[in-house]
């Protein structure tokens, strides 16, 4: 009798609370719809549209017209390309130096607060801020970077940015220093995260510093490992603040992004119809990208079971 007579008052209070959630999850909700969702409706009838920056006609409907243009468009594949040579130099480097750098900073050393700062200063830096310090860097007369080749015995007159056989690479390492702090302390909570009994077991059967870390510490990661994967993938497709300011595309449009030609497209040439359906495109490199990647880790995880 009393389980039956505290159901009607359960019910109002669930109600409520259910409410409640609502109303604090609504302001999210009206800017997600306004500002993310909205906007790439319209996009997305833009791309069917001649719309146009400079048109004072108006735009008008086109089907698909802006597509059959893009898939013969040498220049916007050449930018895909140089988006995914950029993600392969990026991702490897930032997963990899991620995880060591946060294994050495979990040591019970002395000042190890520091090192935890020391990584991860640099991401919060504004994309601006680290074009330009690594523009310096990467000077061919007076840069820092040459100035220790030429201690070193080496050729000192590197034109970093300026060749289009190493641009991409200039790029790269620069984004490397400006975005590891975030795979770092990604990794640093998965550490973290991972109980002392269980190293205290390891040391109990005899197993030594790498085979505790192979065979403990990379397996129990594997949720991080593709977490940060994942987000390092999307990070490097996305692609746009470094070239625009370091490079602006060159030299000879060899380190020209997919962004930064769907910028060039919609602000600079003002076809934002265009732009529209590039940028339709190559959300769809990203999601299929995104979502590949997620069904092998998935399948790998389930393999391992």
């Amino acid at each position: 009798m009393s389980s039956i007579s505290e159901t009607p008052r359960t019910r109002p209070t669930q109600r409520n609370e259910t409410r409640t959630a609502i109303l604090f999850v609504l302001p999210f909700l009206l800017f997600y719809v306004l500002f993310l969702l909205w906007p790439i409706v319209l996009q997305f009838i833009d791309s069917f549209r001649t719309t146009g920056l400079n048109s004072t006609a108006g735009s008008q409907f086109i089907g698909f017209d802006n597509y059959r243009e893009l898939f013969s468009d040498s220049s916007f594949w050449w930018a895909v390309w140089h988006t995914i040579w950029f993600t392969i130099l990026t991702t490897v480097p930032l997963v990899v130096l991620g995880l060591v750098l946060a294994v050495l900073a979990n040591r019970e050393i002395p000042g190890r607060w520091f090192f935890r700062m020391a990584f991860f200063a640099p991401y919060v830096l504004p994309s601006a801020v680290v074009a330009l310090i690594w523009v310096w860097i990467f000077q061919p007369s007076f840069g820092l970077l040459n100035g220790w080749i030429s201690d070193l015995g080496g050729s000192g007159d590197i034109n970093w940015l300026g060749d289009k056989t190493i641009a991409m690479l200039a790029v790269s390492i620069a984004t490397v220093w400006w975005t590891l702090g975030f795979n770092f302390l990604l990794y640093l909570a998965g550490l973290q995260s991972i109980p002392p009994t269980v190293y205290d077991a390891a040391a109990v059967d005899g197993a030594s510093g790498f085979r505790t870390f192979w065979h403990v510490t990379l397996p129990l990661l594997r949720r991080t490992h593709i977490l940060v994967l994942a987000l390092q993938v999307i990070a490097s497709l996305k692609l746009f603040d470094q070239v625009y300011i370091m490079t602006n595309g060159g030299p000879d449009n060899a380190t020209r992004s997919s962004l930064l030609y769907i910028f060039q497209e919609g602000f600079q040439e003002w076809r934002v119809g265009y732009a529209s359906a590039l940028s339709m495109i190559f959300f769809l490199i990203v999601v299929v990208a995104s979502s590949l990647q997620l069904l092998a880790f998935r399948r790998r995880g389930e393999e391992a079971r």
